[in-house]
């Protein structure tokens, strides 16, 4: 059983919105764009104990916490899920609410108008739909909620309770229903206090569930032990004096028992509830050999022992299927576990939900796995997979590092090669190093410098950027023809543009920066290891033009992944004014457009409230337009 497609209305930070998953999914966006909001709107209405808790919902919980109308009506959470790729057990066990579903057109059968035949046609499948709706009930002066199958709506019994007239004559999908789903929420942050807990819902008491019967048992022999402890709590020396003379002095003013039992001292509440909140698991890590709770171990600790006893939900689980989600599985853990635990996942779980800002856990999801979340000024929150275009898919698999990374900035500057990839953040660091405030660090602005791997692969990665809906800025070699409509079609999709004046990058350096940087250069590099050893040893009577021929000519030769020194000539760089104008040029130009856009936001009429902040919607209109020349001159650098 998977989750196909959610929609929400007015919960937390989101007006309206749909989500479509494709199985194995990870959510990407920037911070407070609905990634967690989404996670939990599927608890909502998909966790088997998340509405046994107290309230289920609170003011909070609505978007911009208006829970009433302006003529004092409850104004409704309203979560749908929409479940596919059912079990044989499930499509027996909720034959009475399933509908024919046809993936491909994204619709209900029924809705379609296709008439009967179309029930049969290809992509067409079972789905069980469910909903949850919540909200304010003025007679109990309490927030009320519930799920519901969505299918069928019979007749509304007045007579019901609240809750159930909340279904609008929908039957309840209860406790026992959402097991079958398998659905498992864990929230990284949170794990050291309730993950690993005996709470209800909690990893370890999922385990108990699914590791067989006799829970009742457990429990009842727990609380009996602990009253029969031998010796009693309560037969403590300094304990037992306080007893015998709390029993002795109320016994003034109330009826006890008569024996010593009148008063007593216990380890718990003894109830059941209370042992879930106070038993804890105690471990003894290496190098210490005492055992401690296990919130007192490390986080990364803690989310290993997690990861641990996923494996066993897994196979305990067997062939049940699992929708599992998860909130940045990265925390605390080092990149090669990230890869193991998130490898674990989507091979084990019959479905992964992830949000993650992380490139080691991206590169693990193919595009058509990767959703992007974007919610505009008007809250409705929208998603989109990746689309690769004209990216061959074995490139991207190749680039899955750097395209990761890309997915997950807030802009990027598309380069050539290697060159060019290792100079731009060194020259922004010292744009940032001279001017200060009035400038912001490419890693600061969150700006990834992308290789496309050349010129000719530039252009595609316009469109694709694009899709992601993140300003991208370009910057390639001179041309020795205009690009044709395809091609400068693709580059009207990149924010900017900007052709190299020059043929070659080292070209661009030497004619644009001070021969006393180039001297400075020349002078640091001289006795590195892999200076070429072919090539003359500046010295104090050199010429400037013999400076720059050779600066050209080291930098031709260490060029690219083989040791670039053009980011070493970049360093050297004392002040702004001696970057290259070009590259200068660059940085100022991403700059101020990011700056624009931060303005856009902030002077929002209506910003959003709720528990995430309104996403920056970066529209075509707010783009600048794209510089492509059309006409190349030049001879070959």
């Amino acid at each position: 059983m998977r989750v196909r497609r959610l929609t929400i209305e007015n919960f937390r930070g989101v007006r309206s919105g749909q989500v479509d998953f494709r199985g194995h999914t990870l959510l990407v966006g920037g911070n407070n764009i609905g990634k967690s909001t989404v996670c939990e709107a599927l608890d909502l209405v998909l966790g088997p104990e998340r509405l046994f808790r107290r309230p289920v919902i609170d003011e909070h919980d609505f978007y911009k916490g208006k829970y009433l109308s302006a003529d004092n009506k409850p104004v409704e959470i309203i979560i749908r899920a929409l479940l596919t790729d059912l079990s044989e057990e499930a499509e027996r066990r909720f034959h009475r609410h399933l509908r024919r579903w046809n993936d491909i057109d994204g619709q209900f059968v029924d809705e379609s108008g296709d008439g009967p035949e179309a029930a049969d046609a290809e992509g067409t499948v079972w789905a069980l739909p469910v909903v949850f709706i919540g909200r304010y009930e003025a007679d109990e002066d309490d927030f009320i909620g519930n799920t519901f199958f969505d299918h069928p709506v019979d007749e509304m019994d007045e007579e019901e309770p609240a809750e159930q007239q909340l279904g609008g004559g929908r039957k309840i999908f209860g406790r026992e229903q959402k097991r079958l789903c398998g659905f498992i929420f864990l929230r990284t942050l949170r794990t050291g206090s309730r993950a690993l807990s005996l709470q209800r819902g909690s990893l370890l008491d999922t385990v108990l569930r699914l590791d067989g019967s006799g829970l009742t048992e457990m429990w009842e022999k727990t609380l009996a032990g602990l009253r029969g402890l031998d010796p009693a709590i309560g037969e403590i020396e300094q304990l037992k004096t306080i007893r015998d003379e709390i029993r002795k002095r109320l016994a003034r003013f109330v009826n006890l028992s008569e024996d010593d039992d009148a008063t007593g001292f216990f380890a718990s509440d003894l109830t059941r509830d209370h042992l879930r909140d106070v038993v804890r698991l105690f471990l003894a890590a290496q190098p210490a050999p005492h055992q401690v709770p296990f919130q007192k171990l490390g986080t990364g600790s803690i989310n290993l022992l997690v990861f641990a006893l996923l494996t066993f939900i897994a196979d305990l689980k067997g062939n049940r299927s699992v929708i599992f989600a998860m909130e940045e599985p990265e925390i605390a853990l080092p990149p090669h576990t990230q890869r193991r635990v998130i490898r674990f996942i989507l091979s084990e779980m019959g479905q992964a939900i992830v949000t993650s800002h992380s490139p080691y856990i991206i590169e693990q999801f193919e595009p058509t796995q990767i959703v992007v979340l974007d919610r505009n000024s008007d809250a409705v929150l929208s998603s989109r997979t990746v689309e690769l275009g004209d990216i061959k898919l074995k490139k991207y698999r190749r680039e899955r590092r750097q395209m990761a990374e890309a997915i997950l900035s807030r802009a990027v500057i598309v380069v050539e090669g290697a060159t060019e990839a290792a100079l731009f953040p060194v020259a922004s660091e010292v744009m940032e190093s001279a001017l200060g405030e009035e400038y912001e660090h490419l890693d600061l602005a969150g700006v990834t410098v992308f290789n496309a791997g050349s010129d000719k692969e530039v252009p595609i990665f316009g469109p694709f950027f694009k899709a992601l809906g993140k300003p991208a800025f370009a910057f390639y070699d001179k041309q020795d023809v205009a690009p044709d409509a395809a091609t400068a079609a693709k580059l009207a999709d990149y924010t900017q543009v900007w052709e190299s004046p020059e043929k070659g990058i080292e070209s661009v350096l030497v004619s644009e920066m001070p021969v006393a940087t180039m001297r400075r250069f020349l002078n640091s590099v001289k006795d590195r290891d892999d200076y070429p050893a072919d090539k003359r040893i500046i010295d104090d009577n050199m010429s400037d033009a013999d400076v720059e021929a050779l600066t050209k000519a080291v930098l031709k030769i260490r060029k690219g992944d083989n040791q670039p020194y053009a980011a070493l000539l970049i360093s050297e760089c004392e002040n702004e004014t001696e970057l290259p104008v070009t590259i200068r040029t660059i940085l100022e130009s991403v700059h101020a457009t990011l700056q624009s856009l931060v303005m856009d936001t902030e002077s929002e009429d209506e910003p959003n409230q709720g528990n995430e902040a309104a996403a920056t919607d970066i529209s075509e209109a707010e783009a600048l337009e794209p510089t492509v020349p059309d006409s190349r001159e030049g001879d070959e650098g």
